[in-house]
């Protein structure tokens, strides 16, 4: 049986975002874009500090796109969602970290 909640959304839709919500993410967003953006057009790190640079903002980007526009805490059962994407992304890596491994360390190929 489901439950009307009242709240300030006009259209009915429990768990979505207020505008500051969308207002923050969207401001961090732009930020998380133009910092890689700046490193890379200056030339203000080496190569391999500049990676880590575009590895890290890309890594939050991806964060502040899961909680403030993708709503991952919201809704019927927000821990099963981060448990969810937690596997998801053990996974991912194991396949991606362990490809690499097979591509450096193959002995056939060398």
């Amino acid at each position: 049986m489901a439950q009307h909640h009242t709240g300030a959304d006009s259209h009915g839709h429990e768990g979505h975002g207020s505008v500051k919500s969308y207002v923050i993410g969207f401001i961090l967003s732009i930020v998380l874009t133009i910092i890689p953006l700046v490193v890379v057009l200056n030339h203000m790190m080496g190569k391999t500090a500049t990676m880590v640079v575009i590895l890290v903002t890309a890594v939050l980007q991806f964060i502040v796109q899961l909680f403030f526009f993708m709503h991952i805490r919201e809704g019927d059962g927000p821990k099963w969602n981060v448990m969810t994407l937690i596997l998801g992304v053990v996974i991912l890596l194991t396949i991606v970290g362990g490809s690499i491994w097979i591509m450096t360390y193959n002995m056939v190929a060398h």
